[in-house]
């Protein structure tokens, strides 16, 4: 007998009339009304932009803020022909908001109007105002030039008995992370103190310590404007909140997680800035970037970054997607989570609670006709088989990988049964990368090579040169005066010897040897000794050319790269 699932049914069907909703709405809003659609399913709601209307007059007229920049104030309605809309606007404008209305579907307002509980419990709190101000952050960033400043600052705020101390500190904080360059911020409650650490180009350095008495009222604000529940402390919660600076928006995900002395804080921040990398500044050598730039303008393939988490993957693929973003071309990213919001690009989030994976975002994906499809990652044997079969049927396909080297791609696609045969048409390009830091270019130092470093750096030139590589074309030989350089310390570096990072870089691409191969179901040593005849650098060899160059050292290579690796 048949077996019917009703909820499954129930719930696609569900699923189906929100879409259909959202689609009425989106071209009512063009057609009829001239205004922008918004999905604020999609989009973060701020508290500060909500509060500003009361709840009452939101849910009366139909509205609700969900952005808000200085006094810029941008506010979703069901129908900008709601009786009473008008008067409600003219005593915004009264108050001096600027208002820009967006059109949205009644989902979209109750997700918004269900935030209202947040901001009630926030003003019910001692805690106060939640507001971190963009025009603030700026004026601090302004003041923070130096880990030096930052300590002084927050440290001299930490002190004060004030009743906006917090707010301040939390305000300092997020605006010396940012004006620093900080990728994340943690705080780390200890057994009679709290540590303040930021990560600056992969590396944690401490800021200060401060009391646990204002280590708890951080938590308290933090779990508030992140959306957090504040009465529990024994499970990990996530949340985020942004902050607007001119015209960028500053994604913040917070993170907190029981330990013994109380709830470890992460803060991760994700500045659209940080990802604007070109392609040509990641660090590759130009043999390397001329084959990327052939492979990505090809109408179909499949090129996979492999490296481990942090290795600046997601960056690569962002700089892949600028480089050849048109507006003639569909391109769709399936991510996990979206990170960084890029213009003209359709980016969608897995959500797995709600089966959203990647191999359902990349069926969708599919049905969207795209030219361009990045996968954030592979991870199962469904959705390798079905990114390789995309890049046989027109699509280019960008994707990430976990293997250790450019080598260890195929066998890895092949372990998730992947079809050799088909992977030879389909397979264009396999990187391999590493982040290291970059020497400061104002307190590095030159010296001479000991003779040990000598006899490594000099073993890596002679092999590469064995093999058929040109390391006199990438300015290195084995017969040269070896100098290296160390990191030192000053005020532009903070006193790390560093100051910014870039990879180092190895690459297999599908020649006619790599596809007589595949089939046979090579090893990581096959695939790289067939490999050497293309000529192009492994990472030990690309680390080498960055060390003797200056560029970087040669402990920070070797921290990320095995010398002593076949």
């Amino acid at each position: 007998m048949v077996q019917f699932d009703d909820d499954k049914g129930n719930k696609k069907l569900d699923e189906l009339r929100h879409e259909e909703e959202e689609q009425l709405v989106e071209m009512l809003a063009q057609s009829k009304y001239g205004v922008p659609y918004i999905n604020l399913l999609t989009t973060i709601v701020e508290n500060d932009a909500l509060r500003v209307i009361p709840e009452a007059d939101a849910r009366a007229h139909g509205v609700a803020g969900f952005k808000i920049i200085g006094k810029n104030l941008h506010v979703a309605v069901h129908s900008p022909a709601q009786e009473g809309l008008s008067a409600l606007m003219q005593d915004l404008e009264g108050e001096g908001y600027h208002i820009t209305l967006y059109m949205c579907s009644q989902a979209s307002l109750n997700k918004a109007w269900e935030r209202y509980k947040e901001i009630s419990l926030a003003t019910e709190s001692r805690a106060g105002s939640l507001d971190v101000s963009g025009e603030t952050l700026i004026t601090l960033g302004e003041q923070i030039k130096t880990m030096d400043d930052m300590t002084r600052i927050v440290g001299d705020v930490s002190k004060e008995n004030k009743s906006h101390k917090i707010s301040r500190m939390l305000e300092i904080i997020m605006a010396g992370a940012i004006s620093l360059g900080a990728s994340d911020v943690h705080i780390e409650p200890e057994e009679d103190r709290a540590r303040l650490r930021f990560r600056l180009d992969g590396v944690l350095n401490d800021v200060l310590f401060f009391g646990l008495d204002v280590y708890k009222m951080l938590n308290t604000r933090l779990k508030l404007l992140s959306g957090m529940k504040l009465t529990s402390s024994q499970t990990a919660q996530d949340g985020r909140f942004s902050i607007w600076m001119k015209e960028d928006e500053i994604s913040i995900r917070s993170s907190m997680i029981p330990g013994t002395y109380g709830e470890s804080i992460v803060m991760r921040i994700l500045n659209p800035k940080s990802i604007r990398v070109k392609l040509e500044d990641l660090g590759m050598q130009t043999n390397l970037f001329e084959i990327i730039m052939r492979e990505i303008k090809k109408p179909n393939g499949m090129i996979l970054i492999t490296g481990p988490t942090g290795s600046g993957k997601t960056t690569t693929l962002y700089a892949f997607l600028q480089k050849i973003y048109s507006p003639d071309i569909k391109i769709i990213t399936i991510e996990d989570p979206v990170e960084y919001h890029l213009t003209g690009i359709t980016q969608t989030q897995t959500e797995s609670e709600k089966g959203y994976t990647f191999l359902e975002g990349l069926r969708s994906a599919l049905r969207q006709d795209p030219d361009i499809i990045m996968v954030g990652e592979i991870r199962d044997a469904e959705t390798a088989k079905i990114a390789v079969e995309s890049a046989l049927t027109g699509h280019l396909v960008f994707s990430t990988l976990h293997t250790n080297n450019a080598a260890g791609v195929i066998p890895r696609l092949i372990d998730l049964e992947v079809n050799p045969k088909i992977m030879t048409s389909a397979l264009s390009l396999s990187i391999a990368q590493r982040l290291v830091r970059k020497l400061c270019t104002y307190c590095k130092k030159e010296r001479p090579a000991t003779p040990e470093e000598i006899a490594k750096l000099k073993k890596i030139i002679v092999d590469a040169e064995a093999e058929g590589k040109n390391m006199k074309s990438y300015g290195v030989t084995p017969d040269q005066t070896f100098v290296v350089w160390d990191a030192v310390g000053c005020e532009k570096c903070h006193k790390t010897g560093y100051k910014g990072r870039l990879g180092v870089f190895e690459a297999i691409y599908n020649d006619e040897a790599i596809s007589v191969l595949i089939p046979n179901n090579p090893s990581e040593r096959e695939i790289k000794k067939v490999s050497e005849k293309q000529g192009l650098l492994d990472m030990k060899e690309d680390g080498v050319v960055k060390i003797l160059k200056g560029i970087t050292s040669l402990a920070e290579v070797e921290s990320v790269v095995d010398f002593d690796e076949d």
